[in-house]
């Protein structure tokens, strides 16, 4: 066990979701990853591409840094979580089901008539904080709730997970601004930098780079990770809680990371699997 696996997490003394090691949140994404290929297969719709790239980023939140508690949704110091990317949804709903805001079997019921578990998040599911349609709202959400919290003396973190194909959306840039203006400590952005947009690289749709270098322009602290590699996403994470001024975290990942006919594949931008595809899919992640 690494130093990291022993050390003591920043968790609230009302948080009900156990901390779990670095192993134990690789094993645990393997399992949010099936979900999010089994409930978009029978659903045959949704997007399963964006899901997998941010599903290890999320789990570490939620399994690991964040203050928050299942049995008690709307606890007053908990941190937030804002998925300003809704369509990516299957994630969110995979990790709020295994931490416990409902059962695992609701999952099944994704994209179905009356389900909580629509196709972009909705704040009628537990543990859902905004709800989600169109990109680039979430970090002036975002702000919206850190200056809440200022306002409340509340010590809680708000935690913006964004995709980098809506940071071609002007109102992203306005919310930078907004925040290093009232120096906001308490809000955490991050960049979902998996390269692809609906049906194209990112690159192709707007040029972003050089990214970095256009949140540190507008008065960011700037980290960057490997989004997939989970002792250094803990780290990260860990570290940015007690950074001063707005802090972004530029997660390079893979789309559709884990299945490998989806990797890189735009197709799966939007698209589920069919059942031979599920097949091949869940096997392979289970191997990894």
């Amino acid at each position: 066990m690494s130093a990291l696996e022993s050390s003591s997490p920043h968790v609230g003394k009302q948080a009900r979701v156990s901390p779990l090691s670095v192993d134990e949140l690789r094993d645990k994404s393997k399992v949010l990853r099936q979900h999010i290929v089994t409930m978009t297969s029978a659903a045959n719709s949704g997007h399963p591409g964006g899901s997998l790239s941010a599903i290890d980023v999320m789990a570490a939140l939620y399994f690991r840094v964040m203050r928050h508690d299942p049995l008690n949704p709307r606890w007053e110091d908990r941190d937030r979580f804002i998925l300003s990317k809704g369509h990516c949804c299957p994630a969110l709903y995979a990790v709020l089901a295994e931490a416990g805001y409902f059962p695992v079997e609701e999952l099944m019921t994704f994209r179905k008539i009356d389900s909580l578990l629509q196709g972009h998040a909705h704040i009628r599911t537990p543990g859902v904080e905004m709800s989600s349609g169109s990109l680039g709202q979430g970090l002036s959400f975002g702000i919206g709730v850190a200056l809440a919290a200022r306002l409340n003396g509340g010590t809680h973190k708000i935690y913006v997970m964004m995709g980098d194909g809506e940071c071609d959306e002007g109102e992203v840039w306005e919310a930078a601004m907004a925040a290093a203006h009232h120096k906001l400590g308490n809000i955490v952005a991050i960049v979902d930098r998996n390269g692809i947009q609906n049906d194209r690289p990112t690159d192709l749709a707007m040029e972003l780079e050089p990214l970095a270098d256009k949140w540190r322009s507008f008065r960011w602290n700037v980290e960057h990770v490997d989004g997939h590699d989970m002792e250094a996403v803990v780290k990260t994470l860990e570290r940015v809680r007690s950074m001063a001024g707005p802090t972004v975290v530029i997660a390079k990942t893979v789309k559709g990371k884990g299945v490998s006919f989806m990797e890189n594949n735009p197709a799966f931008h939007g698209k589920a699997a069919n059942a031979e595809e599920l097949e091949i899919a869940l096997k392979e992640i289970s191997q990894a």
